[in-house]
């Protein structure tokens, strides 16, 4: 990665912030994208304006871009959402991935580029607490999916990602406290069980090795396989 150019969408906090320093260490040009970040520390903006990530890759011509950015979900039984509420992932989350995988084809990226998107495993086994996230992040693998076929002939490669619940990021504690609680336990005897959790650590360093051609990959504390054909 030594010289480099890396921009991370949402990397100011969590597994972004995770591969970001990863990148760095590596020796990259890190570029992170976040709503309340300082010009200073990166290009602060609105990861869902189309005009924004065209501008941002275009300056930046990332050889990596990975898509981290989303909202954390409000944690409610189905009766206790709103359509708002259990909606909010698809109004951020799918509409981050498809931005920014849209601007990187329409621009398009160089050729030997790789976009990384951050989608979830909660969309294998569902997260009844979590509104539409599970669907959500289903959805945004579905997008990556076609990217992906669009993005060969450019010769750029477009992956998803599927983590866990990764404790010490906003949406991995959101989702401890709730299903913690919901089982009556305490957040640490609920962390404990998490026995192939990653961290955000871990999971920068695996994006950065990540060198496989397959369209999903499930990423853990070791490493990432490609998801399992259904």
């Amino acid at each position: 990665m030594n010289g480099k150019s890396v921009v991370v969408v949402g990397g100011s906090r969590g597994l972004g912030l995770g591969v970001a320093g990863a990148a760095r260490a590596a020796g990259a040009r890190v570029t992170v994208v976040a709503r309340g970040i300082s010009p200073a520390d990166g290009v602060p903006g609105d990861a869902t304006d189309e005009l924004f990530a065209a501008k941002v890759l275009a300056e930046h011509r990332p050889d990596l871009l990975v898509i981290t950015a989303g909202a954390a979900p409000e944690m409610l039984p189905l009766t206790g959402h709103t359509w708002e509420s259990f909606s909010a992932n698809w109004h951020s989350d799918v509409r981050i991935a498809f931005t920014w995988l849209r601007a990187a084809l329409t621009l398009p990226l160089a050729p030997g580029s790789r976009v990384v998107v951050f989608g979830s495993a909660a969309e294998l086994r569902g997260s009844p607490l979590s509104g539409g996230y599970a669907g959500a992040k289903a959805t945004v693998r579905l997008i990556a999916g076609y990217a992906a076929g669009e993005a060969r002939d450019l010769g750029i490669t477009v992956t998803t990602v599927l983590p866990g619940i990764t404790p010490g990021t906003g949406v991995g504690e959101t989702a401890i406290r709730a299903y913690a609680k919901a089982s009556k336990i305490s957040r640490d005897e609920f962390t404990g069980r998490l026995t192939a959790a990653a961290t955000p650590e871990s999971t920068g360093r695996d994006i950065l090795a990540l060198t496989g051609t397959d369209p999903a990959y499930l990423i853990d504390a070791d490493g990432w396989r490609p998801l399992p054909a259904a």
